[in-house]
């Protein structure tokens, strides 16, 4: 293949970050292309700063790397300024590597992280020539994939992804590069037939091979065309972390991104059951990574990387068994020869967070700690199961202060089912008494609540909820700002409510929605994840030309027995558990962590054959929760199938 830097290399001196496109970062492959060998192009369809530090895409640049049989290598979204550049020379879109041609290589696939880069989807499959629907593409054309947690309801996308991987990747793409390399090694030139075999592979969605019947306007089916076409795809799930010690050579790039840190993956899954969360219910199991192993990853990745912060990522990484041993042992390491590491843990539950983790914390640098109550009210946190205290909130935001902070975070979501007047303006209240503590220690001491408007999500007990309008939505973060600012030392941050409309639009919609997306994109509709580009009427122009409802997309509560168009596909929950949990939130009924109680059947662990076993597990302080023992440390825990417990918590 022929590298295009010669030609791409003059337009960087027009650009406002060239940086973004030379590739040369420490940790990056170097390909090798051997005759019959599987190319992958690994494509984040956002930003370089966005996309690299993303886990999942340096996880399968690796894997796949590793093979004799494939490579792969990587290309972002090109910003505005140098999209114009190309276009005006008809200069294709590129791998960031080695620069060649993206319709070169024999795999595209993006990782969908949020349905707000849909259409910066399109865009990169025309800047790369590649017809952007699946039905004008033949076997010259590159097979276009997807995955990540905004492909739990793919069928927007349908039109344009010839495949879909649900749910852990690492085992999918040595599937998938074996089904490619069998049909490139047979020559044949039929898509349909590689399509099939792909169907074969277990995660793997083909939308092409099933056919979406509408009646009245409603979804009535979703069949495979062929009888050897799964019925229902089952998600692909990593039984053990330890088996996939990834990234090993995490990039360091070499210029500025979000997230300039080395991060290393400590658990994977999350049962708390938060009702709105659907990473928490499509990535069930827990799955930790042996604390050795942690320990080890980041030793090596600080000595290789140079990087003086780590990220230890998860759902919920306070929950990690010996969180603070893996801290300490971490900030006491001098092995690294890189001198003080600090430790940050991007996702703190309040209930988890102990003086203990911020003692350990604040010996390294301290920057802001964010925290996630969510609701402003307990009535609400029982509402969506995030059983936390105002107690539990006051204790850790103290522990914090205590130990030197003066910044804190508090994130919050409005728009949320039932909620009222009052659970809105108690964000204001908790807000309030958090810089009442935290000015007990540090006169300085700010507090800052961030709102998102909630968007219902598959795969989770919401998902029957009618999303709040773009005008109640605004009609709550004004009455919120207007509280805030009789508070002093207490800020407030929020996201625009139409941003969210278009989420939950496309996060709950059908086939016909692929229309809209690339009406949207044919518009100028790129990069609808930034403000300075996003534009809610090329959406709502887009839904009145293809004769499509807003209400009944977006706003109108589900019924019972709706279909909706992901129930082909398996996430391992059972529909009546999601159910069950949506009517006993509305009960205003709270449901203890699995891992400390009687199993609840949500199907998660016994849809793939693994048993749900924590190791060295210890309850939340406090003891046993719920109606369950908890276990001591150093024992395990099967879980065991028992009846839904019904009634308050």
């Amino acid at each position: 293949m022929d590298s295009l830097w010669s030609t791409l290399e003059p337009l960087l001196t027009r650009v406002e970050k060239p940086a973004r496109y030379i590739g040369c970062e420490d940790g990056a492959a170097t390909p090798e292309y051997t005759d019959g060998a599987v190319s992958w192009l690994l494509a984040y369809p956002d930003t370089y700063e966005i996309g690299l530090p993303n886990q999942g895409l340096q996880i399968l640049y690796e894997i796949l790397n590793e093979r004799p049989d494939a490579v792969a290598e990587r290309t972002y979204a090109p910003w505005t300024d140098l999209e114009a550049e190309m276009r005006a020379i008809d200069l294709p879109l590129f791998s960031v590597d080695t620069h060649q041609p993206a319709s070169s290589f024999d795999v595209i696939a993006f990782n969908l992280s949020s349905e707000l880069v849909y259409t910066n989807v399109l865009n990169c499959l025309d800047l790369a020539h590649v017809p952007v629907r699946c039905e004008d593409r033949d076997h010259t054309h590159p097979l276009i994939g997807a995955g990540g947690h905004a492909t739990f309801n793919p069928e927007p996308m349908a039109d344009f992804l010839d495949w879909i991987g649900l749910g852990d990747g690492e085992e999918i793409v040595g599937d998938v590069t074996d089904v490619v390399a069998a049909w490139k090694a047979s020559g044949s030139t039929d898509r349909v037939e590689v399509l099939r075999a792909l169907a074969q592979v277990e995660g793997v969605y083909v939308p092409s091979l099933y056919d979406a019947v509408f009646e009245d306007e409603r979804l009535v089916s979703i069949d495979p065309i062929f009888p050897d076409v799964p019925s229902v795809v089952e998600k692909r799930t990593v039984a053990d972390l330890a088996d996939w010690p990834y990234p090993k050579s995490q990039l360091v790039p070499l210029t500025e991104v979000v997230h300039d840190r080395l991060s290393v993956e400590v658990f994977r899954g999350c049962t708390r059951g938060c009702r709105f969360c659907q990473a928490g219910m499509i990535t069930r199991p827990v799955r930790e990574r042996p604390a050795d192993q942690v320990r080890t990853m980041i030793q090596e990745g600080v000595r290789r990387t140079g990087y003086d912060e780590v990220a230890l990522t998860s759902l919920s990484t306070a929950d990690f068994s010996g969180i603070t041993e893996v801290i300490k042992s971490t900030l006491d390491d001098e092995s690294s020869g890189c001198g003080d590491v600090s430790v940050s843990l991007p996702s703190l539950r309040v209930d988890a967070f102990t003086v203990g983790i911020a003692a350990e914390l604040q010996r390294g640098r301290r920057s802001g700690l964010t925290f996630a109550p969510e609701a402003g009210t307990w009535r609400m946190r029982q509402v969506i199961n995030k059983l936390i205290s105002e107690e539990d909130l006051y204790a850790s935001v103290e522990g914090a202060f205590s130990q030197g902070w003066r910044r804190v975070k508090l994130y919050f979501m409005t728009g949320l089912p039932t909620e009222t007047d009052e659970d809105t303006l108690g964000i204001a209240e908790l807000g309030k008494r958090c810089v009442e503590i935290g000015r007990k220690y540090n006169k300085g001491a700010s507090v800052t609540v961030s709102v998102g408007g909630f968007v219902p999500k598959p795969f989770t007990p919401f998902q029957w909820f009618g999303q709040n309008t773009i005008e109640e939505l605004n009609r709550k973060i004004y009455l919120l700002r207007d509280e805030v600012k009789k508070i002093p030392g207490l800020q407030m941050k929020w996201h625009d409510p139409k941003a969210t409309f278009v989420e939950g639009m496309s996060s709950r919609g059908d086939r016909r929605l692929g229309k809209v997306i690339e009406d949207v994109w044919r518009s100028g509709g790129t990069f609808q994840e930034w403000s300075e580009h996003f534009d809610v009427d090329r959406w709502t122009d887009a839904m009145t030309a293809n004769g499509l409802d807003v209400e009944w997309f977006t706003y109108r509560h589900r019924e019972e027995n709706e279909l909706f168009p992901w129930d082909h596909l398996n996430a391992g929950l059972h529909k009546d558990f999601l159910w069950h949990d949506w009517r006993d939130s509305l009960n205003e009924v709270g449901l203890e962590d699995c891992r400390w109680t009687p199993c609840y059947d949500c199907g998660a662990c016994t849809g793939y054959g693994i048993e749900h076993v924590v190791a060295s597990a210890t309850p939340p302080a406090g003891g046993s929760q719920g109606t369950g023992q908890s276990p001591g440390r150093g024992q395990e825990v099967s879980v065991q199938l028992l009846a839904r417990p019904v009634g308050a918590s």
